[in-house]
């Protein structure tokens, strides 16, 4: 009789620790009641009858998932491989667990997918330079096909993009390009500038001569700071021609 006792005891002690749940607050329990959904519990302590009842426990924290790397061939056929990071969180326990088998490698499939069907849209430019605008089209398409089962997509990060030797090589001559014909555009457009400072400076002298004899005599003061044995320098006639008339007039004079 004390046999029976004691282990109708244990049994019963067994069954109420059994029993017993304690939920962390970032934790929810789904309660199945005889296979069927019953109710979302937690946190706290919660009490489910076993066999009766089964719980399904349910993480709310933000999950960091990482994708694989994909092999992607953008718009203009190049295969480069990129890999993503995912966050997201489960917002409605209950259609987590009945509406798909496992959120979280329904997600990271699906990530994948997505990852590869919108990068194959665009050029390498694109996922080169327009990164953020690619993260939030992918986080877009994740958050709206995972809403069914309770999941919030909230970023998506495009981590690296890893091009073959060659086509860096290529992308570093495409750049040097780049950089030469800036370089040349630059050059042509302070050439035309000067040109046409030059031009205005002809029209202004053209219609003020005095303004020559002020730019020969600053040449002269330049020149004259030089530390030059020889300096040859032109003469304008204007400065000379008072000269040629004042040796002529005597030579008139004589003749009369």
């Amino acid at each position: 009789m004390l046999n029976i006792f004691t282990v109708a005891l244990i049994f019963i002690v067994v069954l109420f620790f059994a029993s017993i749940k304690i939920l962390r607050e970032y934790d929810r329990g789904v309660v199945f009641f005889l296979g069927r959904f019953q109710a979302v519990k937690g946190p706290g302590l919660i009490v489910i009858v076993p066999v009766i009842q089964q719980m399904v426990r349910v993480d709310l924290r933000t999950v960091v998932m990482d994708v694989p790397s994909q092999d992607v061939i953008s718009r203009d056929n190049v295969s480069v491989k990129v890999n993503a990071v995912v966050y997201f969180r489960v917002m409605d326990p209950q259609r987590a667990i009945i509406q798909v088998e496992d959120y979280y490698a329904a997600t990271s499939q699906l990530a994948q997918t997505t990852l590869r069907s919108v990068l194959g849209q665009h050029e390498l430019d694109e996922m080169l330079a327009e990164r953020e605008k690619l993260n939030k089209d992918i986080q877009a398409i994740l958050d709206d096909q995972t809403d069914t089962w309770g999941i919030k997509v909230s970023n998506v990060e495009i981590k690296h993009v890893d091009l073959d030797a060659s086509m860096v090589r290529a992308i570093a001559r495409q750049a040097e390009a780049e950089r030469e014909r800036r370089a040349k555009v630059i050059n042509a457009e302070g050439e035309y500038q000067a040109a046409e400072r030059l031009l205005q400076a002809a029209d202004i002298i053209a219609r003020q001569p005095q303004a020559l004899q002020l730019r020969y005599l600053q040449t002269l003061n330049d020149i004259a700071g030089v530390n030059n044995s020889t300096v040859v320098f032109p003469i304008p006639l204007d400065l000379l021609k008072p000269l040629f008339q004042a040796g002529q007039r005597p030579d008139r004079a004589s003749d009369d």
